[in-house]
């Protein structure tokens, strides 16, 4: 009598990992370039050194905290996405 040979299953493709990790990268990036290329801005319009200096510091801070809200918000975004696409796959 002969066996039916056995079907190994498909190994699940994890796109969207990949996918997610790469935008947490992206936005790790972002960030850290942000950051490094603050400075003391060169045209400062009368104002002293250290209210130059102190300003740059507050524009960077408020450029990060805006990166950071978004950033969480597109990974609200992607984490239902997936959640979705995961049960919608499971029903079949």
């Amino acid at each position: 009598m002969t066996q039916p040979f056995e079907t190994k299953p498909k190994k699940r493709k994890r796109i969207g990992m990949w996918i997610f990790l790469a935008v947490q990268a992206l936005f790790l990036v972002w960030i850290i370039v942000g950051v490094s290329t603050s400075g003391t801005p060169s045209d400062c319009q009368g104002l002293d050194a250290q209210t130059c200096k102190d300003a740059s510091s507050v524009g960077t801070a408020i450029g990060v905290g805006l990166i950071i809200g978004l950033w969480a918000v597109v990974d609200f975004i992607m984490g239902i996405t997936l959640l979705i696409i995961r049960l919608n796959r499971r029903d079949k």
